[in-house]
C-alpha cells in the first residue's frame, strides 16, 4: 500500500461521496450542500487508484491566525476498507497542514462509528470529548466525538 493525497480544486464526478453512506446521508443531494468556508479537498490514491477523498476547513476558537484549527473529513470507497487506508491518509493529512502552520487538526466522527474512532486513534489522533447533537443528518440529530492531532512541536 502506497498512499498519496492530491489536492484538487472540485472532487471528479466518480468521487466516493457519490455513495451515500449511514455517516453521510445528509439527506440533499452533493450539490445542494452548503460548503464551508476556506474548504480544501484532495483525492486519495494507492499508487495510482482512487480509493478516496478527503477535506479539510478552518475552524476558528479565537481571533488571530493561531487559533485556527483544520477540520478534516475522509471517504473511502467500499471496496478499498479495512485496509489502513483511512487511518494512513488521515495521519498523512494531519502532516500535510502541520507542515503549513496548524498547530491544531480535528475530526468529528459519529458516537456510533466505530471504524472511523479506531482510524483516528491509529492515525495518532487523540479522544476529546462529545458534541451533543452537533449534526443534523437525514435520520435525526447526532452527537458527535471530537479527535484532535496536534503538531509534535507544540
Amino acid at each position: 500500500m502506497r498512499i498519496h493525497l492530491t489536492e484538487v480544486d472540485e472532487l471528479p464526478d466518480n468521487s466516493p461521496n457519490a455513495e451515500v453512506e449511514e455517516y453521510e446521508d445528509w439527506g440533499v443531494g452533493l450539490r445542494d450542500l452548503a460548503l464551508p468556508k476556506g474548504l480544501r479537498r484532495w483525492i486519495i490514491f494507492d499508487e495510482s487508484t482512487i480509493v478516496g477523498n478527503m477535506s479539510a476547513h478552518p475552524v476558528s476558537y479565537g481571533p488571530n491566525e493561531g487559533s485556527v484549527s483544520m477540520n478534516i473529513g475522509i471517504s473511502v470507497r467500499r471496496e478499498f476498507r479495512g485496509q489502513g487506508i483511512g487511518s494512513a491518509a488521515q495521519k498523512i493529512l494531519a502532516e500535510i497542514l502541520h507542515s503549513a502552520g496548524y498547530v491544531r487538526v480535528e475530526a468529528g466522527t459519529d458516537v456510533g462509528n466505530l471504524t472511523e474512532q479506531k482510524a483516528l486513534s491509529k492515525a495518532g489522533f487523540q479522544f476529546e470529548g462529545i458534541l451533543r447533537a452537533a449534526q443534523l443528518r437525514r435520520s435525526g440529530r447526532h452527537d458527535l466525538q471530537l479527535w484532535s492531532h496536534v503538531s509534535p512541536e507544540n
